[in-house]
């Protein structure tokens, strides 16, 4: 029923994860294929290309929907219907930011002091659309030249300034430069055609497969946590226990009890099974989840 396209590049692996985790799995002949196929009655057929060419393909009607970042969606101007946000990036769980960065040692502290620059400000970006347009706003003169690659090498030699993409702001730093400003957030989308996200069955069935990729996401960063308690402990587990909702309690037979579970952050797992313990839990489980679905 669907045509759907995904990233290549830099979001790509990351991609073929979640798709993976959430029972979609992506299968193609090789590495460097550019067709796929899902084995999923409502996907019938799958391209992996270049992000920043998602969201013409897709406001084109050449696809169905498809994954991309909110920056290329801006830098193209595709009028293109956003079925949702993904939490994931090329490393981290967290939007990459697109930046305008300066040398360490340059004088300039914000945007709007580019304006006193002398003569004409050389920028050097992967962005020149959404560059122009923030620059634009601010009445500042530049001069900006499309960057293929290793854009933060670029200052001061070849440009004043760089409009870039961060996770961390690592790789910049490391380059000798320092952000100044953010020009976007951008977190990964999964978007659709305008007029296929209007046809009741090609929606119905892309917010199916949004629910799948939303839930396998959540799971990633929490765990079930299952337990067994003595009637007279209960409130002290149950008072250092957080939950996602409130925990499920059971009475175990022979009045030995209850059992207690419930879905908890994993980033906090490593101190909670230990005061589980000291306030009387006994045989505690922690449990993977592959999805979560409100």
């Amino acid at each position: 029923m669907l045509k759907l396209v995904l990233p290549k590049g830099s979001l790509e692996r990351a991609t073929l994860d979640l798709f993976a985790a959430a029972d979609l799995t992506v299968h193609r002949s090789s590495d460097v294929d550019y067709r796929a196929q899902i084995d999923d009655p409502r996907i019938a057929e799958v391209r992996i290309l270049r992000p920043q060419e998602i969201p013409v393909y897709v406001a084109e009607g050449r696809f169905d929907f498809g994954i991309t970042g909110r920056d290329w969606i801006e830098e193209r101007g595709s009028q293109v219907t956003s079925l949702g946000e993904l939490g994931y990036s090329k490393v981290t769980a967290n939007p990459i930011r697109v930046v305008l960065a300066v040398s360490a040692d340059s004088p300039y502290e914000s945007i709007g002091d580019l304006k006193s620059h002398a003569g004409t400000l050389r920028v050097a970006t992967e962005y020149p659309a959404l560059t122009a347009r923030a620059l634009e706003a601010e009445g500042i003169n530049a001069e900006i030249s499309l960057s293929y690659g290793a854009t933060e090498a670029k200052v001061p030699d070849i440009a004043d300034c760089v409009v870039e993409i961060t996770e961390t702001g690592r790789a910049l730093r490391a380059a000798g430069l320092r952000i100044i400003h953010t020009l976007l957030v951008s977190h990964t989308e999964l978007i659709a055609n305008n007029d296929a996200a209007l046809d009741p069955e090609k929606r119905h069935a892309m917010s199916q497969i949004m629910t799948l990729l939303a839930g396998s996401l959540e799971a990633r960063e929490k765990v079930l946590v299952k337990l067994n308690v003595a009637p007279g402990q209960l409130d002290a587990v149950l008072s250092v226990l957080p939950s996602l909702r409130s925990p499920t309690v059971s009475e175990l037979s022979g009045d030995a009890g209850y059992a207690v579970e419930t879905v908890v952050e994993k980033k906090v797992i490593n101190t909670l099974i230990p005061a589980l313990k000291d306030n009387g839990a006994s045989d505690i489980l922690e449990l993977a989840l592959s999805k979560i679905v409100h």
